[in-house]
């Protein structure tokens, strides 16, 4: 394997790694408002600790890195992305501090609803948005005059592909953290609320596989040569519908939670792997290629990425233990089933 492969490799993961825990933190703000003000059903979270500063930051380093690396690589994509996603880019930095402040206003006013509402609501749109960055890369909404980039807004408003794949990201973040919070709350000993979150799982289980589809279908109509290639990795694909099948499976039959979730992660995986490795050489089709690839002191760098990426993993992996394990199987102690 080359080293532009190895740091594209290096680089996806850095992106995988924040898909999931992103979907998980913006599935807890939509299901928190959701359990409480719509289905009147026991909270499957308190919302008081779905939001952790430290958790968060580290979160958004992932992605940071992600950037970063991937401009430091690959100098032109910031000329193309950069120019072509200033607006969509804004929206998101808007999104992430409505969010915040939404999150923070609730802490102060425990019964303002509208706040829980915001911030469940900015954690569907925020991946949303961010998803745009994934379609115009299977080229044909960035058009160059002369020296300018231009975003071909109307062509990916009207777009098929686009909005499949808004739906996944949208439907593909309730999959996530609803098969997460069911397995966390069974642990936890929440028997309620873990049969509220086996029902989410459930039920969003079908749109996800459904909007899969719809991808693939829109796929083949946006962009042949991707799809051709995909059939290539069909292997990786087949694995992902395994992995679908098999969380399923456990979650209805109630059996061996974790495994099950661990299932949910390596579906993603197999596809977001396999559609990364079919997209290739292309990263901005068809601007941007593996071979635009700029290799100035690419050891240290490459070095760079994964030592942060070590001292990123360690200290998450221990406040995933203590914020998320201990701190609420004291609170289901006091009260199971609450608000």
């Amino acid at each position: 394997m080359s080293v532009e492969l190895v740091i594209l490799t290096i680089l996806w993961c850095y992106l995988y790694i924040y898909i999931i825990i992103a979907s998980i933190e913006f599935g807890v703000g939509f299901f928190a408002y959701y359990g409480r003000y719509i289905s009147k059903k026991p909270s499957i979270h308190k919302l008081d600790n779905a939001y952790d500063p430290r958790l968060w930051l580290i979160t958004i380093i992932f992605f940071a890195v992600f950037v970063v690396g991937l401009i430091e690589f690959f100098p032109d994509t910031l000329e193309y992305f950069g120019k072509a996603l200033v607006i969509p880019g804004l929206v998101v930095l808007l999104l992430v501090l409505i969010r915040f402040l939404a999150h923070f206003l609730y802490r102060k006013e425990k019964n303002a609803g509208s706040f829980l509402f915001v911030y469940g609501s900015t954690g569907l749109l925020i991946p949303a948005a961010l998803s745009i960055g994934l379609t115009i890369s299977e080229g044909g909404f960035i058009r160059r005059n002369g020296g300018e980039v231009e975003l071909l807004t109307r062509k990916l408003f009207l777009s098929p592909y686009s909005w499949s794949v808004v739906f996944l990201a949208i439907v593909s973040v309730l999959y996530i953290s609803a098969a997460f919070l069911y397995f966390y709350k069974h642990r936890m000993g929440d028997e309620v609320a873990s049969e509220t979150a086996r029902g989410y799982a459930l039920f969003w289980s079908v749109p996800t596989i459904f909007a899969s589809i719809l991808i693939i279908i829109s796929l083949r109509g946006h962009n042949i040569r991707h799809f051709e290639s995909g059939l290539e990795f069909w292997w990786l694909f087949a694995l992902s519908l395994f992995f679908y099948f098999g969380a399923i499976h456990l979650i209805y039959k109630r059996k061996r939670l974790g495994v099950a979730f661990l299932f949910v992660l390596l579906q993603f995986f197999t596809a977001f792997f396999g559609y990364g490795a079919s997209h290739l050489p292309f990263i901005l089709d068809p601007f941007i290629t593996v071979q635009s690839f700029e290799g100035d002191r690419v050891w240290v760098l490459l070095a760079a990425l994964l030592i942060v990426g070590l001292f990123l993993i360690v200290p998450f992996a221990r406040l995933i233990k203590t914020l998320l394990m201990s701190q609420d199987k004291r609170e289901n102690q006091k009260a199971q089933g609450t608000y």
